[in-house]
């Protein structure tokens, strides 16, 4: 089973162009999709999950066309949006048995047993029976991952999912997702970079609408070596150091500022090279210093 988007695009009524042409074929386990705010991640993420159209392209989940049988698509869909709505009058149970019944889980003891794993899953089993207008923002959002696990899905989009987590619970909720993409294409869209790195086999930049890489972690990493320096720098000459050197990144760590530079030689003598990270990687790429998408990644 693979998803293959091609030359997607999407424009605004209000002229902003949000997706540009864009092509990735994403086959199963964890693919994370990274990009700064406005990059067009939601857009696309929306597109995916049915809930908006193209303006051109086309999408296929296997041999379903998106576009054209979102409802056949829809039942094999988990999705986590930004936000998540829920009835907050309902306790969790019966929200969570109300989403699996439309998800077609028509059987009532197959769906008692579907909604008591799911809920102990994301440690919300113990408070099955409240109301949801009584959870708080984190209870909420493991509530919008249970949910988006109801049916055995094909494809998993989950949008900045862990808003409101603390470290123990984004833990739980990234093992769940990374034993779910042993069987299915989840797709994570965030902006920490750290869980693309250490989650994902697989993964897009994507800035101004636009995929700007597409490879695993480890090659767009490798992309970058040999081409990152840094040095320590006044704060109070951080902005002539800008305007002097590559400046891809600048870190303030125990009251020390270093800059780290994007070039294929030290910037001068005062540099020492670094070790790149996905961090580095990154701001290369949607800074313009490094356009990866025209080098040789695979070779």
């Amino acid at each position: 089973m693979k998803l293959t988007i091609q030359n997607l695009s999407k424009t605004y009524a209000n002229g902003v162009q949000a997706l540009k042409n864009v092509n990735l074929t994403i086959g199963k386990g964890m693919f994370g999709l990274l990009g700064q705010n406005g990059a067009g991640k939601s857009t696309l993420m929306r597109t995916l999950a049915t809930l908006q159209d193209a303006d051109k392209g086309e999408v296929f989940l296997g041999d379903t066309d998106v576009f054209k049988e979102p409802g056949k698509i829809r039942q094999t869909l988990g999705y986590l949006p930004q936000e998540f709505g829920v009835y907050d009058s309902m306790s969790a149970e019966e929200m969570l048995d109300y989403i699996a019944l439309i998800k077609g889980v028509s059987k009532r003891a197959e769906r008692k047993a579907l909604v008591e794993y799911l809920l102990d899953r994301v440690n919300l089993y113990a408070v099955r029976k409240k109301s949801l207008n009584s959870y708080s923002g984190g209870m909420k959002q493991r509530f919008g991952i249970a949910q988006a696990l109801v049916g055995k899905p094909e494809l998993i989009i989950v949008d900045e999912p862990t808003a409101g987590l603390d470290p123990e619970e984004r833990t739980r909720f990234y093992n769940i997702l990374s034993e779910l993409g042993e069987e299915a294409i989840v797709i994570l869209s965030t902006h920490i970079v750290e869980d693309v790195t250490s989650l994902c086999s697989d993964m897009a930049i994507i800035g101004g609408g636009e995929v700007l890489v597409h490879d695993t972690p480890q090659k767009i990493i490798k992309a970058v070596e040999g081409k990152l320096w840094v040095k320590e720098v006044d704060r109070s000459g951080l902005s002539a150091c800008k305007e002097m050197f590559p400046v891809i990144a600048v870190h303030i760590k125990q009251g020390k500022t270093r800059i780290h530079a994007f070039s294929d030689t030290a910037p001068d003598a005062s540099f020492e090279p670094k070790l790149p990270d996905m961090e580095d990687a990154y701001f290369a790429v949607i800074g313009g210093c490094a356009n990866l998408s025209k080098t040789p990644l695979n070779a």
